[in-house]
């Protein structure tokens, strides 16, 4: 039995059904009616059915006692606890063929929830903001976890079926007609992807395949056991179908320092060899990058092409970390490590990636926490000032816009956009929307009570300040009141952040994407509230930031050499929170 392919298998003449059930006496598939399935010395169960094809729908019986749904399942149309369906693949009919991705460097990231992204909630109604996403200046949709998930609304990270897009947002060829669609733009897609644990809800294999679980714990549940070669092959499988049968430009892998594995996260190293294999067998850019609180810069490489082992980049928390201290003042939990001295933080981020790079954390136990990073690509950076943590994992899920002020954020933006790091959105950023993005899910009894009564425990700090205004998880209006109100766009405030936005990326793809290829980080210093900075780009000209971090006007400030991309001349004086660029 080959241990290495989990799923439905389509033949010439119906279907081969396949279960890893090493701890079943009995399976049987359910179809029209019950089909014994034969075992291995391995706990493979497998059954050939002829006249099985695509939309067929299934269950596995787990020795007469429980009706479970393929852990590789395609598709299930009726929710997790519903049946399987075969899908065909390779029936799709791709519009987009000669398509290959785009090089990493040439990356503009938004994240988005397909739920909340529009009020129709779906793949299809995605399409018709993807002009908006290419007029903008954004290069790469990034889409939240889409693994099956229990109910019909969730962030993503609960999903216990990793081969299946979730149903509440459309069927298979639905979201690949959101690819396809993208690709026809010159859009890359990229996936969040969550191998470090299963959902709380509708995940069985710890009744038939109690090997897939160690004794360790997660902040989530039982830790995956990587070690146990079909439990590796199953989380591998996963990671190519969505590369593969989807044709996701890459993928970003959610916590991975939250992977329990004894010594190296080998597993991690594994899934960018498979997919650097898919890439180097269709030529195709595939990027994949990391979040991963240990900053390992060792993992970070973005020009290996195809990856090999390596990532092309990470979520850069300490970036996003000092921007915030800086712009709210707000210092409780991972905060309080950044509040010591934010603007030269911020310096050392500009100059060199990470903030940690090996020195002692106090969020993260007091002990050191990462590794140098100057020596990497400024590209392996992914900078953001706000995304789907950052805004949710607050008590109201309020963004920034709203507890900031406009002309600090828009140097924030000015900075992030056009400095040589990769820079990430959060959906609807781009025109300061409003909407809150609080965490949110659709769970019912005993669980749903457990996370209404964690969330309130977790922000019991918060409830003497907010009281009642703290949504509930569980509410259908929690959801509700997240979606985007496109309206914005054509109104002021929207309008003109929207504008700035797309004047900043402009700036970017003529003057910096050109010249990323073999960028190297230099320096930053900051004197008082003077932040100066440059790169060495890859054509060999400087890249130079001079920023003026407060609200008040510096009459005095240097003149940076080289011509202006961005904010004017500086002619001695620098307004408040005012942002030159200059290259040369």
């Amino acid at each position: 039995m080959n241990a290495q392919h989990f799923g439905v298998e389509l033949t010439s003449d119906g279907a081969r059904f396949r279960l890893w059930a090493p701890a079943a006496k009995r399976v049987d598939l359910l179809l029209d009616k019950p089909h014994t399935l034969t075992r291995d010395a391995a706990g493979w169960y497998v059954a050939e059915i002829p006249g099985a094809r695509a939309g067929t729908r299934y269950r596995f019986r787990i020795d007469d006692e429980l009706d479970v749904p393929d852990p590789a399942s395609a598709f299930q149309p009726d929710d997790v606890f519903g049946p399987s369906e075969v899908i065909d693949h390779a029936a799709f009919k791709w519009r987009a063929t000669e398509w290959r991705g785009r090089p990493w460097h040439e990356a503009v990231v938004l994240e988005a929830h397909v739920g909340t992204f529009t009020k129709e909630g779906t793949y299809r109604a995605m399409i018709d903001k993807l002009d908006h996403l290419v007029a903008t200046g954004i290069t790469a949709l990034e889409l939240m976890p889409l693994a099956d998930f229990a109910g019909k609304r969730n962030w993503g990270y609960d999903g216990v079926l990793w081969y299946a897009p979730d149903s509440a947002y459309g069927r298979p060829d639905d979201l690949k007609t959101l690819i396809d669609e993208a690709h026809l733009r010159g859009l890359m897609v990229m996936l969040d992807v969550v191998y470090n644990h299963f959902g709380p809800e509708g995940n069985y294999l710890g009744r038939y395949a109690p090997s897939f679980f160690t004794n360790a714990q997660t902040p989530w549940g039982s830790a995956i056991d990587y070690r146990v070669p079909e439990v590796r092959a199953f989380a591998i499988g996963s990671v190519v179908s969505w590369l593969r049968d989807y044709r996701f430009d890459g993928l970003r892998f959610d916590a991975v320092n939250m992977i329990v594995e004894a010594g190296d996260v080998a597993v991690v190293h594994d899934f960018s060899k498979a997919a650097g294999r898919l890439a180097a067998e269709t030529g195709r850019h595939i990027n994949l990058v990391l979040e991963n609180g240990d900053n390992l810069a060792s993992l970070l490489d973005a020009t290996e092409d195809p990856p090999h082992g390596k990532f092309r980049g990470q979520w850069n928390d300490d970036y996003h970390h000092v921007w915030h201290v800086m712009l709210t003042g707000e210092t409780q939990g991972y905060y309080g490590d950044y509040q010591r001295a934010p603007k030269q933080d911020l310096a050392r981020a500009l100059s060199s990636g990470y903030v940690y790079q090996g020195e002692v954390s106090a969020f993260w136990g007091n002990k050191p926490r990462g590794e140098p990073s100057g020596a990497l690509s400024p590209t392996c950076f992914i900078n953001f000032l706000q995304n789907h943590d950052q805004i949710g994992n607050r008590p109201l899920g309020d963004r920034l816009v709203s507890i900031a002020k406009p002309e600090a954020v828009e140097a924030a933006l000015a900075v992030t956009l056009i400095a040589p790091t990769t820079p990430m959105l959060f959906m609807g950023e781009e025109w300061g929307a409003t909407q809150p993005f609080p965490f949110f899910c659709d769970f019912k009894g005993d669980l749903a009570n457990a996370v209404r009564k964690g969330r309130r425990q977790e922000f019991a700090w918060a409830y003497a300040k907010y009281g009642d205004e703290i949504p509930d998880p569980l509410d259908a209006k929690t959801m509700q009141s997240a979606v985007l109100d496109w309206t914005a766009l054509g109104r002021d405030p929207g309008r003109g952040r929207l504008a700035l936005v797309h004047d900043l990326l402009a700036v970017r793809a003529r003057e910096i994407t050109p010249r990323l290829a073999g960028a190297r980080f230099g320096d930053a210093v900051v004197t008082g509230d003077l932040l100066t900075a440059h790169w060495q780009m890859g054509d060999g000209s400087t890249l130079r930031l001079t920023a003026n971090l407060s609200d008040r006007a510096m009459p005095d400030a240097p003149e940076p050499k080289g011509t202006a991309i961005w904010g004017g001349a500086l002619s001695g004086h620098l307004p408040v929170w005012a942002v030159r660029w200059n290259i040369g």
